[in-house]
């Protein structure tokens, strides 16, 4: 029952920044846990940042740790990804996922997921 569409995405180069969005609909997100995943070619999927309900817990994967700033807007049934000082290892497709519940790492807990938007870093 909950719908998501990523944005944001595109060509940058190393060094700068990024903001992504994922905009959900049909069921609100107040009650779930947020994920950002990536998935670089040749490579599985990986967790990049989570953040609760509440926004009490956040977490980070270390290689983002610093850079990246997960946040959520309930009201507006959104979740951001701001980054900052990209890297080439940074490029991947970027996807959201839900799931009730606390966050949690793996990509299987997750229910709901995004269609992906591509982040490229240039070096």
């Amino acid at each position: 029952q909950v719908q998501l569409v990523e944005s944001g995405g595109g060509l940058v180069q190393a060094g700068g920044s990024l903001r992504l969005s994922c905009a959900a609909s049909r069921r609100s997100i107040s009650l779930f846990a947020m994920g950002w995943f990536r998935q670089a070619p040749g490579k599985e999927r990986e967790f990049v940042a989570g953040i609760n309900w509440s926004a009490s817990t956040i977490s980070y994967t270390d290689s983002v740790k610093g850079r990246f700033t997960i946040s959520r807007d309930n009201a507006k049934n959104t979740v951001y990804l701001q980054m900052k000082s990209l890297k080439s290892e940074d490029t991947a497709v970027y996807y959201c996922a839900a799931r009730r519940g606390p966050v949690v790492f793996a990509t299987s807990e997750y229910g709901y997921w995004g269609q992906g938007t591509q982040v490229t870093v240039s070096s």
